[in-house]
């Protein structure tokens, strides 16, 4: 035990290694929150699949197959797919527009002032995305460690907080692709093996537990229709995922290397439920319905695999948790300065700048202080708030139900307007919203309470009927801004020209 402590320990260590080490290569706004647009192919891919693959992915994907069998994997398919969906059809148009936030494309496609409310929502969902990743850590740590939960949460919590603060994308990419490699290696090479060779191999397993287990529906229909709607639709929208899609060198690369991390996610969410579905076998006492089904993970580890393998396995775990943590949490400062900031200023009739272009160092330290500080909020929250997971569940049903239409509708419709777009994301947020409180509150029946699907259904159905209405309607975007859009679009546009003066109508 203590060699597979002293793994998980040095690994530790490595990701502050790699803060100093991204620091080195940010000397700008553009190197710190989008690692300065140079990421090649390799880079890409590794860094995209670990930030879209978290805790729920590894450790409860392996929980998920343990309790169902093969259907275990459609959670993390429905991401790979995400991946592959944004990557093939959206990635390319997103590279070439050269900023930094999905706000800032909702203004410079729509002109129109009330788009900016969606840096809201995005604060909101990348937030909660954080502080559930940094609660994660206490399942590792508590075990490990025997350490407190509040004491596991604020240790793990602050790693990650210091090589995101000190070097930002280029920390958070460096770390992600040491993640990504460790993450390949304890899942593919060294679980999965072990775990199915403990079990007798496939054949084994199959004599052993229910036809059931083998079935691609075994966990239900409607369960993954929900991952579907959820995290397929949720990541085509994500800023967390957008901002990798920034750092991406040219569309090619966001284009193939997205498809490739989501062709690899389907892969890794495969071989987590095949190692879930060999424990049930090698190891059939797991009290899962006590300790819930995250606790598979790390059995397998400390029982099934040999000591310090195991510890290599460990380390994947937090591996998975830290490299969504960190994503979402620089994509929450980004969202606050350049999106938040500026717009509850305006309220005020105060103009902030989100960028110090003149002295690119202030600039820095500027997005510095704005991870420093949402990092501590994550950590708090994680701390003390028992079901951040309701939290994160309705950040994500407004980001689906309010804000994908919008977005999706002004990359592949010309004829959408700004007061289209505004209009169906009030009217999408307000019908989730409403519908999330009357099922968690009972008034409407439902056996998921606040995590019934019906308000996403509703919110989307209801924002893309005011879209198109409202679109029709409305006189077309005005020439100043589609024009500005049409030469980001082509990629014509440099970093630094202005977005179009947002019309405040």
């Amino acid at each position: 035990m203590e060699l597979n402590i002293a793994i998980v320990v040095i690994y530790l260590l490595a990701m502050l290694a790699f803060g100093w080490w991204g620091k080195s290569r940010t000397k700008n706004n553009s190197d710190y929150l989008v690692a300065g647009r140079r990421l090649g192919p390799f880079l890409y891919t590794g860094t995209m699949a670990a930030v879209v693959l978290g805790g729920a992915s590894t450790v409860g994907g392996v929980g998920l197959g343990y309790k169902f069998g093969i259907s275990g994997m459609w959670l993390v398919v429905a991401i790979g797919v995400g991946v592959l969906l944004l990557s093939l059809l959206f990635a390319g148009t997103i590279q070439k527009l050269k900023i930094y936030t999905v706000s800032q494309m909702l203004s410079l496609r729509y002109g129109h002032v009330a788009t900016q409310t969606s840096g809201i929502v995005m604060l909101a969902y990348t937030l909660m995305l954080c502080a559930t990743s940094t609660g994660a850590y206490a399942t590792i740590f508590v075990v490990l460690f025997g350490w407190e939960r509040w004491l596991a949460i604020a240790v793990g919590g602050a790693i990650v907080l210091i090589y995101s603060t000190i070097g930002g994308m280029w920390s958070i990419t460096l770390a992600d692709m040491a993640q990504f490699v460790i993450k390949t290696i304890g899942v593919f090479a060294l679980m999965l093996p072990f775990a199915l060779n403990a079990a007798g191999g496939l054949d084994g397993v199959r004599g052993r537990v229910d036809a059931s287990f083998f079935q691609w529906d075994g966990i239900g229909v409607q369960t993954i229709i929900t991952y579907f709607v959820v995290y397929t639709l949720g990541l085509l929208i994500g800023q967390d995922i957008w901002q990798r899609v920034f750092t991406a060198k040219t569309p090619t690369v966001a284009r193939w290397g997205g498809s490739t991390a989501g062709v690899y996610c389907v892969l890794y969410g495969v071989a987590g439920a095949l190692i879930g579905l060999a424990a049930r076998v090698a190891l059939p006492d797991i009290d899962v319905a006590t300790l819930g089904k995250d606790v598979v993970y790390a059995e397998v580890a400390t029982n099934l695999l040999p000591i310090g393998i195991g510890g290599l396995v460990l380390a994947a775990a937090v591996a998975a948790m830290m490299s969504t943590a960190s994503g979402a949490l620089i994509a929450a400062a980004t969202v606050a300065r350049a999106d938040v900031a500026p717009f509850v200023a305006s309220w005020f009739g105060r103009t902030l700048d989100a960028s110090d272009t003149e002295n690119p160092e202030h600039d820095v330290r500027a997005n510095r202080i704005w991870v420093l500080i949402l990092g501590v909020v994550a950590i708090v929250i994680a701390i003390i708030t028992s079901d951040v997971v309701a939290a994160l569940t309705i950040a994500y049903d407004i980001l689906v139900g309010g804000l994908l239409v919008a977005i999706l509708g002004g990359l592949v419709w010309k004829r959408g307007t700004g007061v289209a777009a505004a209009a169906s994301m009030a009217v999408g947020s307000v019908v989730t919203l409403v519908l999330l409180t009357l099922y968690a509150t009972g008034v409407l029946p439902s056996a998921d309470g606040i995590y019934a699907n019906e308000p996403i259904y509703y919110g989307l159905v209801a924002s893309l009927v005011v879209y198109v209405v409202v679109s029709l309607l409305t006189p077309r975007t005005p020439d100043a801004v589609r024009q500005g859009w049409e030469r980001r679009v082509a990629g014509a546009a440099a970093e630094t020209e202005p977005a179009p003066v947002v019309a405040r109508h």
